[in-house]
């Protein structure tokens, strides 16, 4: 029985218990100045539809906001103790929580961080800045090959699956971006009603387990996949090589989150932790990716397809690239997730010491299609550890086109990081499916909530490509972000981190020292 049934269920019986008892002892009348005015707020707490704690844990979920209300002091020691020049996450939580809730985020007595320390970056601005306030950014996603393209939002729902959250959740992410004009990603998990009922844009996301479009036997049904990718509003198919929370390894929900719904949307029986194969059944190799890539273009109608995966083994990405160049296939976009990334369950050591980090990833990822000839054709997502319009900013100086948000918009949603995702006890009725914390998640509230973040996290990257007298996305360059590496040592992204030359690795002759050993042992027709 949660903390809410059983604050209603005490209050029927302690408020009628105390009068029968006053009638005896009229002196217990003095325990009404009590017990009613706590009656009270905890029914208002039960009632109001913002703040699921306060819905969950009347009375005294209300501790938690009073010290979020004195958190700002606190958090202000905390990100400039920090001694590695990373910033606090709880710093940026507090800033999504402002956005998303649609109060100022502004800061009074400048920056919080330490502008000499090692590793401070910041953005060039002009004298000629920019005014870019009904500036809507898209970046349009779709190859020759494809005959729906799809226009997407720079900062986007990164995946989650249904089964991992409540129904809830995915659908006020869902209301959220049918509010805001950007895309959800489905997760692995499959395509549930609770992704269609508010009709916002869909990236259905193809993992190894093929959930939602698998055979009894767990392969890929091209039928299943047909009949659901043509709906209008799928708008790109993502296929799941790998991910950041947990590369080489396959996803996991816990059979104590497997309701009979989620058993039946993703053909999978009771009873069971339900764990996808560490790769694909459909292909084994890279040329076998790209049949798949155009296979799955072909039975959706014409629309963008792409591939995610955290970056490992290089040779292994530069066996695809070598596989594009040698059949002519090619995905409309390549996600890349951060080793650092990920928001549900996994095993530690994934969790920390395994995949390449976004940065060293993204940079790779776009300096390989560059060298290729294959950057114009090829968009790039960037997932792991985006918060803000700043980190938007840098990554995109570095080669993304648009950004996946996974961590921003759980906290838009209202997670506190209470790392219960794996128990089924999530305190927001988020990472649950629980039906007494899943109620405590009311959609309308938070679906504006998550519309609120990304708005405001786009205007406000918009305004920071406008200080810096840019006009547009795609004129954003490495050289705008600034990185203080030592001391009096400035470099510019650009001098961190050089592209390689358009094609280079198509001439033998051209291809630079650091690269060719990789891309010799590089086979586009094994991994």
């Amino acid at each position: 029985m949660s903390v809410r049934q059983i604050f209603i269920t005490s209050s029927f019986i302690v408020i009628p218990s105390i009068y029968v008892a006053s009638i005896i002892w009229p002196f217990i009348l003095w325990s009404y100045l009590l017990v009613i005015p706590l009656v009270l707020i905890g029914t208002i707490d039960v009632l109001q539809k913002k703040q699921a704690i306060r819905r969950l844990y009347p009375i005294i979920g209300r501790l938690r906001y009073m010290f979020e209300s004195i958190r700002p002091e606190i958090q202000q020691y905390f990100v400039e103790s920090d001694t590695n020049g990373t910033p606090v996450s709880r710093e940026f939580r507090s800033l999504i929580y402002q956005r998303a809730k649609g109060a100022r985020d502004t800061r009074p007595f400048g920056t919080i961080f330490d502008t000499n320390r090692d590793g401070y970056e910041w953005v060039n601005h002009s004298l000629a800045p920019k005014d870019a306030h009904n500036f809507n950014p898209r970046v349009t996603f779709g190859g020759p090959d494809c005959t729906k393209p799809y226009q997407a939002s720079p900062l986007n729902i990164s995946a989650m699956s249904y089964g991992a959250l409540s129904k809830n959740a995915i659908m006020a992410l869902n209301k959220g971006a049918k509010i805001g004009g950007f895309y959800h990603n489905t997760g692995e998990g499959g395509l549930s009603p609770y992704h269609l009922k508010h009709g916002g844009d869909i990236v259905w996301q193809i993992g190894t387990g093929y959930f939602g479009c698998r055979t009894e036997d767990g392969n890929f049904d091209c039928q299943l996949f047909k009949e659901k990718a043509q709906s209008n509003v799928v708008k790109m198919i993502e296929i799941k090589l790998s991910q950041g929370a947990k590369p080489g390894h396959g996803g996991i929900l816990p059979a104590v989150k497997l309701t009979e719904e989620i058993a039946k949307i993703r053909h999978v029986p009771m009873g069971k932790d339900v764990i996808s194969p560490a790769a694909h059944t459909s292909f084994s190799t890279p040329d076998g990716l790209l049949k798949f890539v155009k296979e799955l273009r072909e039975l959706s109608g014409g629309k963008p397809v792409g591939f995610k995966l955290c970056i490992g083994i290089k040779t292994e990405f530069l066996a695809i690239c070598k596989a594009m160049l040698e059949t002519g296939i090619m995905p409309d976009f390549i996600t890349v997730d951060g080793g650092e990334g990920g928001t549900g369950a996994a095993p530690t050591e994934m969790t920390n010491s395994v995949g390449t980090p976004l940065r060293d990833a993204l940079i790779f990822v776009n300096s390989a299609l560059i060298g290729c000839g294959l950057r114009d054709k090829i968009r790039i997502i960037a997932s792991g550890k985006i918060f803000s319009a700043f980190h938007l900013l840098r990554i995109i100086a570095l080669g993304a086109d648009t950004v996946n948000s996974a961590r921003g918009m759980m906290f838009a949603l209202g997670c506190i990081q209470s790392r219960s995702c794996n128990t089924d006890k999530c305190p927001t009725g988020i990472a649950t499916q629980d039906p007494s914390r899943i109620k405590a998640l009311v959609v309308s509230d938070k679906g504006q909530r998550v519309a609120n973040f990304q708005k405001e996290t786009v205007h406000n990257l918009v305004e920071l490509l406008g200080a810096a007298g840019l006009n547009d996305l795609s004129d954003l360059k490495p050289e705008h972000i600034n990185r203080r590496v030592s001391g009096t040592i400035v470099k510019t992204y650009k001098e961190l981190y050089p592209n390689i030359i358009q094609n280079c690795l198509k001439d033998n002759a051209n291809i630079p020292i650091d690269w060719q050993q990789d891309w010799a042992d590089a086979i586009g027709t094994k991994w």
